[in-house]
Parts: C-alpha cells; sequence; structure tokens
C-alpha cells in the first residue's frame, strides 16, 4: 500500500477508535437535567469555553492552540480507563495506573509522530506544570461546577457532597484563571445559601 495510504489507515482507526468516546458517560448532568453528559460532549464543551474565555488565564501569553488540543486529548484515556467521579477516593487510587495503560493503548494506533505528540500533549495536561496545561485545567475543573451550580446541585445532592469538599477539589483552579476561581467560589456560597450544596462539615 502507498505510504500515505497508510498513514492515513492508521489516522482513520483512531478517528474510528475515539468515536467511542461518546459513549463514556460522567456524573455531571446536562443544564437541563435530562440525562448524563458524556465525554465528548465535555470536551467540546470545553474547546469552546478556551476560546471564549482565554482573556480570563492567569497570563495573557498562553497558547490557545496548545489549550484547545489539551482539552480535546485529554480525556481520551477514559474510553479505556472510564470516568473516575471527581469525589471517588477509591476510584482515585488507581486512576493513574488505569489511564497510562489507555494512553498506552490508545495513541500507539497512530503514527509515530503522531503518537508522541499526542502521549506529550495528554502528558502536559496531565503534569500542570505549564501555563496553557493550567488553564485547560481551570476550564476542566470550572466546567462541571456550573453544570452542578446551573442544575441546583442535582450531582452534589446525589452523591451527598459538601461545600468543602467542592473548594478543597478545585482549588487549584486559581493557578489557571483567578479570575474563574473567584467566579466559582460565589458560585459555591450560593448553592449553599440556597440549600443546594450542603454547607462545610463543621
Amino acid at each position: 500500500m502507498d505510504e500515505n495510504l497508510t498513514r492515513l489507515a492508521q489516522q482513520i482507526e483512531f478517528v474510528v477508535e475515539i468515536d467511542k468516546l461518546k459513549h463514556v458517560y460522567r456524573r455531571t448532568w446536562l443544564m437541563d437535567a435530562s440525562r448524563n453528559e458524556n465525554d465528548a460532549e465535555h470536551s467540546w464543551h470545553l474547546a469552546v469555553m478556551a476560546i471564549l474565555l482565554a482573556e480570563h488565564a492567569r497570563s495573557p501569553q498562553i497558547d490557545l492552540l496548545a489549550v484547545l488540543k489539551m482539552v480535546l486529548i485529554h480525556d481520551l484515556v477514559e474510553i479505556d480507563a472510564g470516568d473516575t467521579f471527581a469525589y471517588d477516593q477509591a476510584g482515585a487510587a488507581d486512576k493513574a495506573q488505569r489511564e497510562q495503560a489507555a494512553a498506552d493503548r490508545l495513541f500507539r494506533l497512530l503514527p509515530a509522530d503522531q503518537a508522541a505528540e499526542f502521549r506529550a500533549i495528554w502528558e502536559e495536561f496531565e503534569a500542570r506544570e505549564t501555563l496553557e496545561a493550567q488553564f485547560a485545567a481551570a476550564l476542566d475543573r470550572f466546567q462541571p461546577m456550573l453544570h452542578n451550580y446551573r442544575t441546583a446541585g442535582r450531582a452534589w445532592r446525589e452523591h451527598g457532597i459538601t461545600a468543602d469538599q467542592v473548594l478543597a477539589r478545585n482549588e487549584s483552579m486559581a493557578d489557571g484563571s483567578p479570575t474563574l476561581w473567584q467566579y466559582a467560589r460565589q458560585m459555591v456560597a450560593d448553592a449553599v445559601a440556597k440549600g443546594h450544596l450542603a454547607p462545610p462539615v463543621p
């Protein structure tokens, strides 16, 4: 087979494989509370948010294309590893191991150069060391909080989550966007006041 067609065939197989992300459901409810959100919808939402909210990143010098790549690629590993609920301590115990194994399998489907590129993008997001990764992570934390807030705390209430858990889980948002973190804290305070989120445990 022609070398270009061989390369294209590998890329198409990856495209087919990542369609499975549409079947990975999160605990987050859609904002109309009609059903749970899937990972593909989550990633799309983050990509639009990245474009829209880039001005609120901690640094105005971020590489927006790098952020977009991260938010679109970061959850692909959940095709194999599944979505781990943010407050599931038991599930978090082997999350990194499951996701590393998933990355090994999924990215190897690509031509070698793209496999290395995608793996590096995923690892940059996970490390949270660059300005771009910190902003991408801030969006990743903010989006489900917004869904919870707009659904009267539905997932929070279903899982018995308290305000101090939400704040502790998401305080790293400030690394990528102090403005988003300020807004998120206001949402938490308002959700507690409205009875949509349990107050901090004394």
